[in-house]
């Protein structure tokens, strides 16, 4: 795998794409960054990339990656049986609630004195455009957003934060790139969780008459975010190629679905994404 550089300046950010359980490919790549002390200025995450970046900005090497397998192996906490029985695909108590308070706690001291600016996109249910949180103090808001942001339509509730509607940050934001720049923050390391080149089908996502119909906004954000997606892709491979950004992504179209359920796959996903990261060498 070719060697790059990545030079961390006040302008670095790091910026964490969703994916749902392909989101393993991320817990790897950071986990690898932890283990050699690297810290980036700014640091965005969206849906499973606003969860694996809470491990990180913790310093919890390893968390992410208990999660995705041994936490799958002993709860198989995703499934369509959780969605018809309980209105929503994944266990969100057991892993928004018994996870970080009991299992696996989580250092919420860590993070309240975490130098870097850190924020969650989450989707506002009322407007259909991007919400971005930057909370570090209190817990129960944390999750509040980090439940809302992992909250994928059709297949799991509306959250609220804040007493506002809202659910997965990838249906209006699914990589911040233009968000961090806004911010000033130009100098970007963009983790990806789909090989070079993918994109999503030109044809829109279509909104059953009967679902989210108090929410205009939402719909229509569904409906456009494959093409959302795809312009945001176009955009990170643009900047690649003129050499303003450094993306890591899986090499090769990976054989993990959303929503997948088997660990050997999720480690081996991990494992990939702790290699790829490993070919980058960072100046500081």
């Amino acid at each position: 795998m070719e060697k790059r550089v990545f030079k961390i300046d006040a302008s670095a950010s790091l910026i964490l794409e969703g994916g749902g359980m392909r989101g393993a490919f991320t817990a790897g790549v950071l986990d690898n960054l932890m283990d050699r002390g690297i810290r980036f200025p700014y640091i965005i995450g969206v849906s499973a990339g606003a969860c694996n970046a809470l491990s990180y900005m913790s310093h919890q090497r390893g968390r992410s990656k208990y999660s995705y397998t041994k936490l799958m192996e002993q709860y198989k906490y995703i499934g369509l049986k959780k969605l018809l029985f309980g209105g929503n695909i994944m266990d969100f108590n057991l892993l928004f609630h018994k996870f970080p308070e009991k299992i696996y706690p989580y250092d919420y001291k860590k993070l309240a004195d975490a130098p870097e600016r850190f924020e969650m996109v989450t989707t506002s249910c009322r407007s259909g455009n991007a919400c971005y949180y930057d909370e570090k103090n209190d817990p129960k808001r944390i999750i509040d957003i980090v439940k809302a942001s992992s909250s994928m339509p059709f297949v799991a509730p509306i959250v609220y934060v804040d007493g506002e509607p809202m659910m997965d940050g990838g249906i209006a934001d699914s990589i911040p790139l233009e968000r961090a720049h806004s911010l000033g923050y130009k100098n970007s390391l963009v983790v990806l969780t789909r090989n070079k080149g993918y994109r999503k089908p030109s044809k829109g996502t279509s909104v059953p008459f009967f679902m989210y119909r108090k929410y205009p906004n939402l719909r229509n954000a569904i409906t456009e975010r494959n093409a959302m997606y795809n312009r945001q892709v176009e955009l990170v491979e643009e900047y690649e190629s003129r050499g303003d950004i450094t993306v890591i992504r899986p090499v090769s179209p990976i054989q993990v679905g959303r929503m997948e359920r088997n660990p050997q796959k999720l480690l081996d996903l991990y494992n990939e994404g702790y290699n790829c990261a490993e070919a980058i060498e960072f100046i500081q």
